[in-house]
This record gives C-alpha cells, structure tokens and sequence, in this order.
C-alpha cells in the first residue's frame, strides 16, 4: 500500500471510530437515563447497611463487578468476589450483589440461591425483571439494555451484551459516587486503602 493510500485508509477508519464513539455514547446515555434511580438509590442504602459485601457475576459482567468491588473497598467496605479463594461463607447481614444481563447465568443464579439460603440479602443486576435472578433478589436494578442473544439491533447495534456491560459499569460508579458522596473522605484518604501490592 502507497503512502496515499495508508492515509486515505487510515482517515476512514478514524471517521469510522469516530461514528462509533458517538452511537456508543448515545446508546449508554439513552440507556442509563432510562434507569429507575430510585433503584440505583436502594441499592446503595442496602451496600451501605450491609456487613460485607459480596459480587459475583460471569464473563465481562463480572470483569465490571471487580472494578465495583476496588471501588466500595475504597470506601473501607468489607468486600470479597464471590469464587475468590480468600473469600469467605456468606451469612446473614450480608449482601451479595450480582449481576447478569439475561438473568439466567447458572452460576450466577447459584450464588444468588446460596446467598438467600444463608440469609443474605442479593442485589442483582439485570435486563430481564422476570427473570430467575430478579426473582431471588431483595433489590433489582433493571438496565434496558439488549441481551446478549438479541442479535435484532432493535436496542443496541453493538456486539452482543455490551451495551448492558457499559451501563452495568456506569450505574455501578453512580452508585459508589453516591455513597463517597454521603461521607466526609476527601479523594486522598480513599487514596490510603489503594492497593500497595502489585
């Protein structure tokens, strides 16, 4: 390829990133503007109430409740991911947060199942208000993102689930934004309780 011609390819694949910057934007915005705050408001009052603080979730959904966990332990929450094997048995006074877009992920749904038999309370994150999960859960977040089977663009032209993953990681910042909020920590004594292992 001529020097003209790189740079002719790579202007079209710039103006391409571009528009996808842009439909990725305006998809996450519509669909976090479509969540009951009033939601996201009960779960944080339920992270804040709990003992300890448990998540779970498969795949890149569970990639997003990591960076959640990092976040409420920031805020010196006792946290642990579900599998981990540091991680402790669950029990009463504690809250397991999950997340799935279909609400039908085994493992998830069993963790749920497990949590409530111990007398835990769950949280769970989900596209599908009828699902199994949303039926174990003691709060609901609904996300009005497509699944990752719903391949119709009727809500998403993205790739699978991620329009429910980039909104799974925004309602989760809103929510630990909230709770920093509600405390006196400046950023630097949130900063102390970083990790200083690598």
């Amino acid at each position: 390829m001529d020097a003209v011609a790189e740079r002719s390819s790579l202007s079209e694949t710039a103006a391409r990133a571009a528009l996808n910057l842009s439909l990725i934007q305006n998809e996450t915005a519509g669909t976090t503007n479509a969540i009951d705050v009033r939601q996201l408001a009960d779960l944080a009052e339920r992270i804040r109430g709990a003992e300890r603080v448990f998540l779970s979730g498969a795949g890149r959904s569970g990639l997003v409740l990591r960076m959640a966990a990092m976040r409420l332990m920031h805020l010196g929450l006792t946290v642990h991911i579900a599998g981990d094997t540091t991680t402790p048995a669950i029990t009463a006074g504690d809250l397991l947060l999950v997340a799935s877009g279909s609400g039908t992920t085994s493992g998830v749904v069993k963790a749920a199942e497990t949590a409530v038999a111990a007398g835990a309370d769950v949280a769970a994150v989900t596209t599908n208000a009828g699902s199994p999960l949303a039926g174990l859960a003691d709060a609901l977040v609904i996300i009005p993102a497509a699944q990752k089977t719903d391949h119709g663009s009727s809500l998403s032209r993205q790739y699978s689930g991620s329009l429910f993953e980039q909104s799974l990681f925004l309602a989760t910042e809103a929510v630990f934004q909230t709770l920093w909020e509600s405390t006196d920590e400046p950023a630097e004594q949130l900063w102390l309780r970083h990790a200083n292992l690598e």
